[in-house]
């Protein structure tokens, strides 16, 4: 049965689609009355049914990934079905961000068709529980009909950064216009509140919420040493926000404070320092 998170989720993809179609539609009544407006709104139909199909190959392209075969990281794959199975998903096509920061994602068009992209870096870097508190996190998200959302906002932010270009030797003023107009999409759209509760899914996933959260720290010192570049657009799609919080980066910002989110999950598990001391002794 649907929570609470995955129907606002899902209300919030239904909005969007509607505010494109009638963005058009407006548009096009502007321009000619009814008859434009008719083409403009079939125009938007079927620009929505191929963003249906293909934002998520666009993000995977913003990002580098590649698909990763199954005989290349068997343990990987069978780590990820395991996980799909618990969270009732449908197993999501896994990806390969080739490079050395430790960083993880998921887009898609559902809990029926998805992917998870996960870095070189966060394969070698992180211990077996650490990495699959990760990967249940991102297939909390697909269970929670989060990637919908961020897939289609994430393009759309995108798009408006790279329309930038188009000014030539203005790019840099049509930035500072676009740049917070696309933020403000972002935010509208995406809660910080959607990490935690993804994290609390991620941890009935796992048995354990001290996985995600030694990750989560791992994660964010990594992010601390290294410059990341990318399109910032990109920030809501990752574990944990993989940016400097400066200049244009940090108006992108909607992950919450790794700390709260540690405390949070450690808070799952309140007698786990003192099983620790018994263990010790």
């Amino acid at each position: 049965m649907p929570t609470l998170v995955a129907v606002r989720n899902l209300v919030k993809t239904w909005l969007l689609v509607v505010g494109v179609v009638g963005l058009f539609a407006f548009v096009g009544w502007a321009l000619g009355g009814v008859r434009l407006l008719s083409i403009f709104v079939f125009c938007a139909l079927l620009l929505v049914g191929a963003a249906y199909w293909m934002l998520d190959r666009v993000v995977l392209g913003m990002v580098g990934a590649r698909e990763l075969p199954l005989a290349e990281a068997p343990l990987l794959h069978s780590t990820v079905e395991r996980l799909a199975a618990l969270a009732g998903v449908a197993k999501p096509r896994l990806y390969l961000i080739p490079d050395g920061l430790p960083r993880a994602l998921a887009t898609g068009r559902g809990s029926r068709s998805s992917a998870l992209a996960v870095s070189a870096g966060c394969v070698s870097a992180c211990p077996p529980a650490e990495l699959e508190g990760v990967l249940a996190h991102e297939i909390a998200h697909i269970r929670l009909h989060d990637v919908q959302v961020q897939t289609a906002v994430v393009v759309l932010a995108g798009a408006l950064l790279e329309a930038s270009r188009l000014g030539g030797l203005l790019e840099r003023a049509l930035l500072v216009f676009l740049g917070p107009i696309a933020a403000a999409c972002v935010h509208l759209l995406l809660s910080p509140q959607r990490e935690f509760e993804a994290d609390r899914v991620a941890a009935r996933l796992c048995g354990s919420p001290h996985g995600l959260a030694a990750a989560l720290t791992r994660l964010e010192q990594a992010a601390e040493l290294v410059d990341f570049e990318g399109s910032p657009a990109t920030e809501p799609l990752f574990t944990i926000n993989p940016f400097m919080e400066r200049g244009l980066a940090a108006l992108f910002v909607t992950h919450p404070p790794v700390a709260e989110r540690v405390r949070r999950l450690r808070a799952l598990d309140p007698g786990w320092r003192e099983r620790l001391r018994r263990e010790a002794a």
